[in-house]
């Protein structure tokens, strides 16, 4: 396991303050959804057999927990559980555990993956329908599916209601991609490490387009990580400066 690093050297922000200051510029009745991906430099997420662990280095671990802090939630999709059987709690910096949030339509969720065991902080369950088994002290919020799949913006109404209004998208990419593709993410932490990996999955899966116009070009700030790694700092509610180029060679 990789040790914690010195904080990050920061690119052309005057200190980390700055990347969490959007975190408290809600009100009450808003929600505020910050999504993560850690990826290689061409975009991929983990090899064609899966493997996953140590794309990124030490300070994009210290980064992840640090959002993890500033969240009420941190809500990640079945397939994640299933095969990363992740935590998702603040163990490498200081600061409270968010509550654990698995996005299970139909009743998938391990009943010993260690997100949903107890450590004082909620556990919540987010179900198409009722009829699956709960585990113990484990929430259920049941958000009716449309066509086999819970709509992202029932899903934070829900976790408004809840009383759960900074919410981290975690993981995976296809649970990213819809949020995304759906227009609820407000702020997307792209986490690149210098590593080519040739193959695999990609960090994102949305629908195709045709011309580079249809693209997102995020309002973007980079932070420079001590070990290496690079943060993107998109604002998905900023549209970013065009990069047209001059006429081809």
């Amino acid at each position: 396991m990789p040790h914690s690093h010195p904080a990050s050297s920061i690119g052309n922000y005057p200190s980390l303050t700055d990347v969490f200051a959007p975190f408290d510029a809600i009100t009450e009745d808003q929600s505020f959804v910050v999504a993560q991906l850690g990826q290689s430099l061409d975009g991929r997420i983990a090899t064609v057999t899966g493997e996953s662990r140590w794309i990124n280095g030490g300070c994009a671990l210290d980064h992840l927990h640090r959002i993890r802090a500033r969240v009420d939630g941190v809500l990640v999709g079945i397939g994640t559980v299933i095969a990363d059987d992740p935590q998702l709690t603040v163990r490498r910096v200081p600061g409270p555990s968010p509550a654990r949030i698995v996005l299970d339509p139909r009743g998938r969720v391990p009943v010993d993956c260690r997100c949903l065991a107890p450590a004082g902080e909620r556990r919540i369950l987010l179900r198409g329908e009722q009829g699956h088994p709960v585990p113990p002290g484990v929430e259920e919020i049941v958000v009716p599916a449309v066509q086999g799949r819970i709509p992202p913006r029932a899903i934070l109404a829900a976790l408004h209601a809840a009383g759960l209004r900074r919410i981290l998208v975690e993981g995976g990419s296809h649970t990213i991609s819809t949020f995304i593709e759906a227009g609820c993410v407000d702020r997307l932490h792209v986490l690149v490490a210098p590593m080519i990996i040739g193959s695999g999955k990609p960090a994102l899966e949305t629908t195709p387009i045709a011309a580079l116009d249809r693209a997102l070009r995020p309002a973007t700030r980079v932070v420079v990580l001590a070990d290496g790694d690079v943060l993107f700092d998109c604002d998905l509610r900023q549209n970013g400066p065009s990069a047209r180029g001059g006429d081809p060679p």
